[in-house]
């Protein structure tokens, strides 16, 4: 809303200078007053332009005013510091337009304003070999708000949970549960209690199954080949532990509201082809070739740097290490080669499609999975063929991110590679206060550290479940002193808090900023956290509430406001005014994010909007207020906000508790 006033004016004013300067300019730079009642935006062309046609800044500002003035939504333009133009916006008729959009649920979504055609986002992708951990839970939240942003904005998207269930990860838990535990099928299925913490075990032990011997190593070759060959033993019981591994997967990230649309499996790249095409055409442009002899010997590889013409030994050593192996020398094929497939696939140049089903998760929500058979009488959705592909993986795999997009260019598909992209982010440690709340046990130097690193085979593996239900239960301790409520009402509203507190939590930081969670701080009442914008929603939803329980809630809509009374009301309180206008920036810094992919301006946006809000619940007495026009004025603040701090903690994936 803001953001087109502006361009709205910046366009008149570019055509205004053209016209009676004959000066032409690509943009204007805009900024912000530095108190409200100084205006809400502020412009110093006048100074460039008074050197550029020798007139005096005043003056041009002056005939600049004149004209700006009669844009719509412009109030009164002044001309301060000897050539400085201060924007007044028209209060009235801004805060009316919130309000009906508001009351539209339109929200800010503007026709026509969304790129055409489909965006495909892959986020969380957690190796279907064991429970997930902490670090899953900020690439879920990223990947899930940014989706909930780009559908604010109107974009078709599509949310893709990729399974890499034939992978060395998968491979090495059947290893341990064939080899080491000794397990079928049989015995594995019928397992009982969290078969994602089994596994969980189960592969921390492997690594020490493979230093044992030179045999227990070749296990690990011996697995892949059978699980990607498929209709053997071993295949079957890696079907089963990641299927299985998966639906806990998606159960984990139900709590914290985060859900998909497709679960793509790297199995039916293989089995359907879709490798083998992809294989052929790298084959076929030369993007890829076959090493005779060397460290890479009997491997497809992709060059990643200038292959050096010069064939001594140290040239021939830094070609070998320039080589970003495909095809491995025993035939399999390596995680870059399919995700090169995959990407191939999600922008529709295949050729070739997927099979699909219902996926049972457990979970709740519709979601589909791949499969290699049709289901007769099935209607399917169609998925993939995206126009925009962003692939929210951490900034450690930056460089295998970038061996994808060489792919797609050597193939010649130089536009998808430009839309294709990584959305980054750093990994989550631990305050040493949080690591001993869930049991780890610290060294002197740890504990004085800033943060700790968790890494599962060190000992310091947090359990994404484990990371939730100790957040429940002190959202619970904190709902009990508060309140007298029944367990299943505590239970109810702590979960809000929880989840709230978590998810505002990895959505604060700037997302290449490594987090150090700590339950505290994520908890905190009084900070820069959910349960403080949550707070100040049930604020506000109390005093609806209360007008409610006295009968009055029906007799307030914001159309039944006396706009003239409205009027002087925002033009004599400048404080009020500023709360509206930076309700109504929501929009604006939507769109930044889609820009930026920086979700923490969501975040920032709603604490800020929460602040002021606090300031004004402390400074205006509302449900007291005699004067009826004047109350009626004050609820429409109330509402407003109330409903973009809602909106904002929405796209945030956190919902609003009924008490705190």
């Amino acid at each position: 809303m803001i953001a087109a006033l502006t361009q709205l004016l910046e366009q008149a004013l570019l055509q205004q200078i053209h016209d009676r300067y004959g000066v032409s300019y690509e943009r204007l730079s805009f900024s912000v007053p530095p108190r409200i009642e100084l205006g809400e935006l502020a412009l110093p062309v006048a100074f460039d332009l008074a050197r550029k046609v020798k007139r005096a800044p005043a003056e041009i500002a002056r005939e600049l005013a004149q004209e700006a003035a009669r844009i719509p939504g412009v109030w009164k333009v002044e001309v301060a510091g000897g050539g400085y133009l201060n924007f007044r916006l028209d209060r009235l008729g801004l805060t009316l337009k919130l309000a009906d959009s508001i009351d539209r649920k339109l929200h800010g979504l503007v026709t026509g304003a969304a790129s055409s055609g489909k965006v495909i986002v892959e986020h969380t992708n957690i190796n279907p070999n064991k429970a997930a951990h902490i670090g899953h839970l900020r690439n879920a939240v990223l990947g899930d708000s940014f989706v909930r942003c780009l559908r604010f904005l109107g974009h078709e998207v599509e949310v893709q949970n990729y399974l890499d269930n034939t992978g060395v990860q998968v491979a090495d838990v059947v290893v341990g549960l064939e080899q080491m535990e000794r397990l079928t099928l049989r015995q594995v299925a019928a397992l009982e209690g969290k078969f994602d913490y089994y596994c969980w075990d189960v592969y921390a032990r492997v690594a020490d199954f493979y230093r044992q011997t030179e045999a227990n190593q070749q296990h690990r070759s011996r697995t892949l080949q059978a699980i990607e060959a498929g209709n053997n033993p071993t295949a079957e019981l890696a079907e089963h532990v990641a299927m299985r591994i998966a639906r806990a997967h998606l159960a984990t990230m139900a709590r914290i509201n985060v859900h998909y649309d497709l679960l793509p499996r790297e199995s039916e790249i293989l089995h359907l082809h879709f490798w083998e095409k992809a294989f052929e055409l790298l084959k076929a442009r030369g993007a890829i070739y076959f090493v005779e002899d060397g460290k890479n010997r009997g491997c497809w590889v992709m060059k990643t740097g200038e292959r050096p013409e010069c064939e001594e030994e140290a040239a021939r050593q830094e070609l070998e290490d320039d080589e970003k192996i495909i095809v491995r020398s025993d035939g399999t094929v390596t995680y870059v080669g399919k995700d090169i497939a995959y990407q191939l696939w999600k922008f529709g140049l295949l050729g070739l499609d997927f099979f699909y089903r219902p996926f049972d998760s457990g979970a709740g929500g519709e979601v589909w999975v791949t499969t290699t058979e049709r289901t007769q009488g099935l209607e399917t959705p169609h998925f993939g063929a995206g126009r925009r592909v962003y692939n929210v993986i951490d900034s450690r795999q930056a460089y295998l991110q970038s061996i994808v997009l060489q792919g797609l260019r050597a193939l010649g598909f130089e536009e998808e590679a430009c839309n294709s992209v990584h959305f980054s982010y750093e990994m989550v440690a631990l305050t040493p206060a949080c690591a001993m709340e869930l049991g780890f046990e610290l060294s002197e130097e740890d504990s004085k550290r800033t943060f700790v690193l968790v890494a599962g085979r060190k000992g310091l593996g947090v359990k994404a479940d484990d990371l939730l239900d100790t957040l429940l239960e002190k959202a619970l301790q904190e709902v009990k002193t508060r309140h007298d409520l029944s367990g299943e009402d505590a239970n109810a509203i702590a979960r809000v808090i929880a989840v709230g507190a978590l998810r505002y939590f990895m959505l604060r930081f700037a997302r290449n900023t490594v987090i150090a969670f700590d339950f505290k701080e994520a908890l905190n009442f009084e900070g820069e956290t959910g349960p403080y914008v949550q707070y100040a929603i049930v604020r506000a939803n109390n005093i609806f509430r209360k007008l409610e329980e006295a009968g009055e809630n029906g007799r307030f809509h914001w159309r039944d406001v006396e706009q003239q009374s409205l009027r002087a009301f925002l033009a004599e309180n400048d404080d009020i005014w500023e709360l509206i206008y930076q309700a109504a920036r929501l929009p604006d810094v939507v769109r930044q994010v889609a820009q930026t992919l920086e979700l923490s301006q969501v975040g920032k946006f709603a604490f800020h909007l929460a602040q002021k809000f606090n300031l004004f619940y402390h400074n205006y007495h509302i449900l007291s207020e005699a004067d009826a026009s004047r109350k009626k004025n004050l609820l429409l603040v109330v509402d407003i906000v109330r409903r973009q701090l809602e909106k904002s903690l929405e796209l945030l994936g956190c919902e609003v508790p009924q008490k705190m």
